[in-house]
C-alpha cells in the first residue's frame, strides 16, 4: 500500500509539473478572415515572440453571434473584437467585460479625445482598444480616370447623370453578405443623411432620437434613391443583392470599365493593386457644417488572464499599432504612428484624416441597439428590391426605433 501511495503521490507530482510548464495561451475572438486575418495575425506574431505566449486566433464575419453563444455558455474568448460598439456597450452592461484602468498603459496624448470617447462607450472608463479604423465617407474611382471630385449635392448628381447618359455605369454596389447582408448601404445612408442633414441630426439619429419616417432620414433615404436610381448602379438594384460586398469591384478596372464610383471605407485598399485607384471626400449635401463617417475595431477584455492582459496591452503599443498598416489594408488612430508607414499617397490621406481636428462620427448603425441595426440592414435589403415600397421600409423601421428607445436599451450615444 505504501508502495501504491507513493506512486499515486509522485504521478501527481509529475501532473502538476506538466501543468505548470505548459505554454501559457490566450483565445482572440474576431471579425477577419481571409487576407485581413493574415495580417492581423502577423501582429499577433510578434506578440508571441516577444512574451513567449501562444496566441489562438478565431475568425469569423459573425463575431457577435459567435462570441454571445461562447459568453452564454460560459466559455467566452479571453479576448474578443467587435466592430459594433453598440455590441460591445450591451457586454459592457452585462457585466462581462474588463475595464483596462491598470491593464494598458497608454499615453493620453495618444490616441485624440474622440477615439479615447469611443475607447470608453461614453462611460468615462476605459474598456476598449481600437485595433484598426476606417474612413466611411469616401467615394473611389480608377486612378486613371481623372474625376473632378463633386462637392455640392448638385455636383454629385450631374456626375451620375453624365455617366448614364454617356451610356456608362456610375455607380459599383453589392451589399450580399454571409451575415449581416445590407450593411453597404447602410452606410449610404448614414453618409447621406450627415451630409445632408449635419452631425447634429445624425447624432440624434443614431441614438434613436430622429424619426425614420419624415424629416431629414425620410430625405436622406430619397437623396440616395436619387442617386442609385434611373440605371445608375451596375446590373440594376436587384442585382446588388447577389453580389458579395468583399468583392473587390473589378469593374471599376474592366475595359470596357463596368462602372466608375464605388462608395467603400478605406479597407479596400488592400484588395485594389497598389496605385490603382484613388477617392475624393463624400461632398456636402447641403450640411451646415462638414464632418465625415468613421468606424473602429475594437479589442475588448472578457476572460481576465496575466497573459490576456499582456496582449490586450500589446495591441495598444505602437508597434502593434504599426504592423498592420506598415502591410497595408488598415488604419491607425495611435499618434505615435508616423505617417511615413503607410505605403501610398491615398493611404496617408486617410490615414491624416482619422487623427485630423475635423469632424469624425461614429458610423451610425454600429452605434444602434443591435435590433434596430439589424431591422436597418433588412431595410436596405427591401428597399433595394423595391424602391417603391420607401414609407412602409420607413414605418416599420420607426416602429422598432420607438421599441428600443422606450426600452432604453443598449443605446449609445457619442459624441459627433
Amino acid at each position: 500500500m505504501r508502495i501504491l501511495m507513493a506512486i499515486l503521490l509522485l504521478s501527481a507530482s509529475l501532473a502538476g509539473c506538466a501543468v505548470s510548464t505548459a505554454p501559457a495561451r490566450v483565445i482572440v475572438l474576431g471579425p477577419w478572415t481571409g487576407l485581413q486575418e493574415e495580417r492581423f495575425e502577423q501582429v499577433l506574431a510578434l506578440f508571441e515572440d516577444a512574451r513567449r505566449i501562444d496566441v489562438e486566433y478565431i475568425g469569423t464575419t459573425a463575431p457577435d453571434q459567435v462570441l454571445r453563444a461562447d459568453v452564454q455558455k460560459g466559455t467566452p474568448p479571453h479576448v474578443a473584437v467587435l466592430p459594433s460598439p453598440g455590441d460591445l456597450a450591451a457586454y459592457v452592461g452585462d457585466g462581462y467585460v474588463t475595464p483596462l484602468g491598470g491593464v494598458v498603459a497608454v499615453r493620453s496624448d495618444e490616441y485624440p479625445r474622440r477615439w479615447a470617447d469611443l475607447e470608453e462607450l461614453a462611460s468615462g472608463e476605459r474598456y476598449a482598444v481600437v485595433v484598426k479604423a476606417d474612413l466611411k465617407s469616401v467615394v473611389w474611382h480608377p486612378a486613371d480616370v481623372p474625376v473632378t471630385p463633386p462637392t455640392t449635392k448638385a455636383e454629385l448628381l450631374a456626375l451620375t447623370a453624365a455617366e448614364v447618359a454617356a451610356g456608362r455605369t456610375p455607380w459599383c454596389l453589392r451589399v450580399a453578405a454571409q451575415t449581416n447582408a445590407g450593411w453597404p448601404g447602410t452606410d449610404w445612408v448614414e453618409d447621406v443623411v450627415l451630409h445632408e442633414a449635419g452631425p447634429d441630426v445624425y447624432r440624434r439619429w443614431a441614438a434613436a432620437e430622429q424619426p425614420w419616417n419624415e424629416g431629414p432620414v425620410r430625405q436622406a433615404w430619397r437623396t440616395w434613391g436619387e442617386l442609385i436610381g434611373g440605371g445608375a448602379v451596375r446590373g440594376g438594384l436587384r442585382a446588388t443583392l447577389l453580389t458579395n460586398y468583399d468583392d473587390p469591384s473589378q469593374p471599376m478596372f474592366d475595359t470596357p470599365r463596368g462602372c466608375l464610383l464605388d462608395h467603400q471605407a478605406p479597407y479596400v485598399t488592400g484588395v485594389y493593386s497598389a496605385g490603382e485607384a484613388d477617392f475624393f471626400p463624400f461632398p456636402s449635401l447641403g450640411a451646415p457644417e462638414p464632418a465625415a463617417e468613421v468606424s473602429a475595431d475594437l479589442a475588448a477584455l472578457f476572460r481576465d488572464t496575466p497573459e490576456a492582459r499582456a496582449l490586450m496591452d500589446f495591441l495598444a503599443s505602437t508597434e502593434a499599432q504599426r504592423t498592420w498598416p506598415a502591410a497595408g489594408g488598415a488604419y491607425s488612430v495611435n499618434q505615435s504612428v508616423g505617417l511615413e508607414v503607410y505605403g501610398s499617397e491615398v493611404e496617408r490621406r486617410v490615414a491624416a484624416e482619422l487623427v485630423s481636428e475635423g469632424r469624425l462620427c461614429f458610423d451610425a448603425s454600429d452605434l444602434m441597439p443591435a435590433p434596430l441595426r439589424t431591422a436597418f440592414h433588412r431595410a436596405v435589403l427591401r428597399y433595394l428590391d423595391d424602391p417603391d415600397d420607401l414609407q412602409a421600409v420607413l414605418d416599420t423601421l420607426e416602429g422598432v426605433r420607438r421599441q428600443v428607445s422606450e426600452e432604453k436599451a443598449g443605446l449609445l450615444d457619442l459624441p459627433c
